[in-house]
């Protein structure tokens, strides 16, 4: 699988190439502004880059076996850094959500480091009990009880994006471990009720989905950022108005380098900007999926699609909360939003992908009940 290596390497490095330029058209005025220094965010989103290339290099050298003797360690770490965001003068609250801890030097996101260990965890957990995975009490009911444990953490910050995105991911590596669909069924249906309090019983959320349904009705309030959202991407056309012309960005869109970044490259580039970087994501996605479906082992096979399934879901969030297909939810584009936890866990993430299909020369098939099948297929 050499070549889908250097084609994953060569997306990544894009994708980097793509944040870098972007971020510092979209902030540089901001940070100017707030901080008085243009590049701002750009020297920090530089910093953050060169860490999570460093990581992805050392992570796809690294055996991903190795990674499993710290599945659960890397939960328990994960969930009690969840915690930590709520202990005065660790925890640091921005926008009304307290999901950052603070070191004094720097601070980071514990949900992104969550979202990780709930793929790792689930993999080994996954494998290693393959054998009881169809069980509702020995093999689903110990999953959905450590799964309850981290999102109820990260629900409280409040972050109900990344529970979306880390269930949607979870949900995915239950039925390719072979969890049964009527133990996946009942568990949809039994977070219904918990779902529409948490959406249409906590007002901000309610009026973010009446936002969606119709941004207009409030023009300068809930539906501001959505709007010029359309504005931004309506005004770039086919071509964009070109590189650092933007007009929305001239403190229209908020915060324009974090979640909405895509608002401005579309309207800088235009819509064979924003096409390049779904064609990315999209190649990105089916050449991780064939890493996946090459594993050498079921443990590679549920690394590699719980990987690959973040990266895809949340950048078609993203995508779509910007262009108004879904309601507004805080995640950020992969690889080319303004954040360093993101980013760095992104790229190291990606770097396990490719020391997965490292060792995908041959591979094991085996049926979706755990029993192995003898047929080998070379690649």
């Amino acid at each position: 699988m050499q070549r889908e290596r250097i084609l994953i390497f060569i997306i990544v490095m894009v994708l980097l190439s793509i944040s870098i330029i972007m971020i510092y058209s979209t902030s540089a005025i901001y940070a100017d502004s707030k901080f008085g220094a243009s590049n701002f965010f750009l020297k920090r989103q530089i910093l953050w880059v060169i860490i999570g290339v460093i990581g992805f290099f050392v992570c796809s050298q690294i055996d991903y076996h190795f990674l499993r003797k710290f599945s659960k360690i890397l939960l328990i770490v994960s969930i009690a850094l969840l915690l930590a965001v709520f202990i005065p003068y660790l925890g640091r609250t921005a926008g009304g959500a307290q999901r950052w801890v603070s070191l004094g030097f720097f601070s980071f996101q514990p949900s992104e480091i969550a979202k990780f260990a709930v793929i790792l965890y689930l993999a080994d957990f996954l494998d290693r009990k393959r054998g009881e995975v169809r069980s509702f009490f020995k093999g689903f009911l110990p999953l959905c009880f450590v799964l309850g444990t981290v999102l109820l953490l990260i629900i409280i910050q409040p972050d109900l994006g990344t529970v979306i995105a880390i269930t949607l991911v979870a949900l995915i590596m239950f039925f390719i471990g072979g969890i049964r669909i009527a133990h996946i069924v009942t568990l949809l249906l039994a977070s219904i009720p918990a779902l529409y309090l948490l959406i249409f019983r906590v007002a901000y959320r309610r009026r973010r989905i009446l936002t969606f349904l119709d941004p207009w009705k409030d023009p300068q309030g809930a539906g501001f950022q959505i709007i010029q959202s359309f504005i931004a991407l309506g005004s770039g056309g086919i071509f964009g108005v070109g590189l650092g012309h933007s007009m929305q960005k001239l403190f229209y869109l908020p915060e324009a380098h974090t979640d909405f970044i895509f608002s401005i490259l579309g309207e800088e580039l235009g819509l064979i900007g924003t096409l390049s970087v779904v064609i990315l994501f999209v190649l990105l996605t089916i050449i991780g999926a064939k890493i996946a479906y090459y594993a050498p082992d079921i443990f590679g096979i549920l690394l590699a699609s719980g990987i690959v399934s973040m990266i895809a879901l949340q950048s078609i969030i993203n995508i779509s909360v910007v262009t108004g297909s879904v309601p507004t939810k805080g995640l950020p584009l992969p690889f080319i939003s303004f954040g360093g936890t993101n980013l760095v866990l992104m790229l190291c993430a990606t770097g396990i992908l490719l020391s997965i299909a490292k060792q995908s020369q041959r591979r094991i098939v085996s049926d979706p009940f755990g029993k192995k099948n003898n047929r080998i297929v070379n690649v």
